[in-house]
């Protein structure tokens, strides 16, 4: 059976932490931005990781995890 290929889409999106979790960025940063408080900007920037629901899916697109 041949390699899976990763899904481009997603190794840009994604990367992985060396204890294997998966680190994703936050959604709701590119425009909109003047309304939104600078505390809650500043939040948006820190990547977090993705949820353990999710993890499965994310993990079979990137193929080397």
């Amino acid at each position: 059976m041949p390699k899976m290929k990763t899904r481009k889409g997603a190794a840009k999106r994604f990367k992985l932490t060396g204890s294997g979790a998966v680190r994703r960025g936050k959604s709701n940063k590119r425009h909109l931005l003047t309304h939104k408080t600078r505390k809650r900007k500043r939040r948006l920037r820190q990547a977090t990781l993705v949820d353990g629901s999710d993890m499965g899916r994310v993990r079979r697109q990137l193929a080397r995890a």
